[in-house]
């Protein structure tokens, strides 16, 4: 019965109760198509960070990435990439020469990492083939071709065909250059990595620099899944146990950042939300209460308890905020599973995205878990924003309150 007489308490004044439940649902919606549009650029990020930079684990020599020294290379390069490929949910590994130097063209050069890659085991790694604007990714067999990124070509003044010169350390710490011709050119939609990064042939980076193809600065290792990551890592450091393996969230820090800081400002966005909406539901609550002092005292004078007083003011409270949370959720949901299909293009903001590593691009993303949190603090803030006005209601004198007009 109570639960019936609260819900019609709520209908008695349709245009307040219409406009607080709106209220709601519009913060509510707000709040979800907010979390799945960051949780969807943090996930592109990541994926950029795996699938085009990185991959989901490198091995190294101890100590080459913090100065790229030359000389820490793998040797027998070729077997550590069989024992990798052969451990269980690696998809595939590829051996890379990594060197920090110049680079130069006609009109200024650059300093520049220059990956040496085998073609066919790279694409199986990154996608940067599939990032190609011009040219194509090493089809061409002539030698010494290069692939640079677009912001990076823009710096050097160079297009297709151009010459660049190569200048580097050999094994014998001998400063020797060479040139190459541009193959292709690339664009990520992150404009540090495009300027920083040159790729060419693994053999012509060898014959180069001396080394004989049995030894390698790199082995990039991707995997089946994303979640398997810590599994392979521990296995891979046993089996690898003098050389330095290390996932994407350490040689990445700031998308590792990204990850662990998500569920925090998951939590922290929608509380924000959330307690504005409960201010709003508070004073609508007592404008209740206060308009109905007469009715509450005569319910008490006639023999309903205060414990149903307060019970009644708490239930219709909870309707107002659990009617128009529900439906916020449920649109913020929906929104968000459409636009995860199409995708929201802010192509008027490419630019500043690409500076910082971020793709214009988003495909928000939700899941249920993120929606039953959503859905009990939605529950926690109507429970909450009753508690003061229903308190009120029982403070209440039920012979003082039916002389009240």
């Amino acid at each position: 019965m109570l639960w019936l007489l609260s819900w019609k308490n709520v209908w008695r004044n349709k245009l307040r109760s219409i406009i607080v439940i709106i209220a709601v649902m519009l913060g509510v919606f707000a709040g979800v198509f907010m979390l799945a549009f960051m949780n969807g650029m943090v996930e592109e990020r990541i994926q950029t960070v795996i699938r085009t930079e990185i991959s989901h684990i490198q091995i190294h020599q101890p100590g080459f990435l913090e100065n790229n020294d030359f000389s820490l290379r793998i040797n027998n390069i070729d077997s550590i990439i069989h024992l990798a490929t052969q451990t269980g949910h690696v998809a595939a590994a590829s051996k890379r020469i990594v060197i920090s130097s110049m680079v130069a063209s006609a009109e200024t050069n650059s300093g520049i990492k220059i990956i040496g890659i085998i073609p066919d085991q790279e694409s199986k790694i990154t996608n940067i083939g599939e990032k190609i604007t011009d040219g194509d990714y090493f089809r061409n067999q002539q030698k010494n071709n290069v692939v640079i990124g677009k912001k990076l070509a823009e710096k050097l003044k160079v297009g297709l065909g151009k010459k660049l010169i190569i200048t580097i350390q050999d094994v014998s710490t001998n400063i020797t250059s060479g040139a190459f011709r541009v193959g292709g050119i690339f664009d990520t939609d992150n404009d540090m990595y495009d300027e920083s990064i040159i790729f060419v042939r693994f053999s012509d980076l060898s014959l180069l620099s001396g080394l004989d193809g049995t030894q390698a600065h790199e082995i990039a290792v991707i995997l089946d899944k994303d979640e398997n990551t810590d599994q392979v890592k521990a296995e891979l450091r046993k089996s690898l146990s003098t050389l330095e393996v290390m996932d994407w969230m350490e040689l990445s820090p700031e998308a590792g950042y990204l990850v662990s800081a998500m569920d925090q400002y998951t939590v922290i966005f929608m509380v924000i939300i959330l307690l504005a909406l409960c201010f709003g539901i508070i004073n609508t609550m007592l404008m209740v209460v206060l308009e109905r002092v007469r009715e509450i005292g005569m319910l008490m004078a006639v023999g309903m308890s205060k414990i149903k007083v307060f019970y009644m003011i708490m239930l219709e409270t909870v309707y107002l905020t659990m009617t128009g949370g529900t439906v916020g959720i449920a649109a913020g949901y929906f929104a968000s599973k459409y636009l995860e299909r199409v995708g929201i293009d802010l192509f008027f903001w490419k630019e500043v995205y690409a500076s910082i590593g971020y793709s214009s691009l988003i495909y928000p993303k939700i899941d249920l878990q993120t929606i039953m949190i959503v859905s009990l603090m939605v529950i926690f803030t109507g429970l909450f924003s009753a508690i003061y006005p229903a308190f009120k209601a029982l403070k209440l004198n039920p012979a003082e309150a039916t002389r009240m007009e």
